[in-house]
């Protein structure tokens, strides 16, 4: 098994820096691009239990299919957000990390900081020109 886990889409910035922050820690991850091979209702469903957040900080709630199917809406369950991640994965928050240390979802990216099993082995700047990590591997 791996040490690390990336629920990933290689077009989102966060996503990105976040696996970069894996690799800048020696550790190859598992990538698993949730687009193109969503989880399935139980896999989701203990990714968000395993963050201990709530289900809907899992949505992404800047997607238009958020607002048409008025996910936002007083009185949508926990099931119908999952339902809505389920049928539309853009909807599923990402990256979404799992390594021997918790589950998170790195939003900001550097959150993966807390759960990697090794450290970082050199600096690290965010795409935006944000400095994480700086050359002795510590975090800024």
């Amino acid at each position: 098994m791996s040490q690390a886990t990336i629920y990933h889409n290689p077009k989102c910035g966060t996503s990105r820096n976040t696996l970069a922050m894996i690799r800048n820690s020696g550790i190859e991850p598992e990538v698993i691009e949730y687009l193109k091979s969503p989880p399935d209702r139980a896999t989701l469903q203990a990714l968000i239990a395993a963050t201990g957040e709530p289900v809907i900080n899992a949505v992404r709630a800047k997607e238009a299919v958020f607002t048409e199917l008025q996910l936002g809406a007083p009185g949508v369950t926990e099931e119908q957000l999952i339902d809505a991640m389920l049928a539309h994965p853009i909807l599923i928050n990402r990256p979404i990390v799992v390594t021997p240390l918790g589950t998170r979802l790195c939003r900001p990216s550097d959150v993966v900081l807390d759960i990697l099993p090794a450290p970082q082995q050199g600096a690290f700047t965010k795409e935006d020109g944000e400095v994480v990590v700086n050359a002795k591997g510590e975090r800024v």
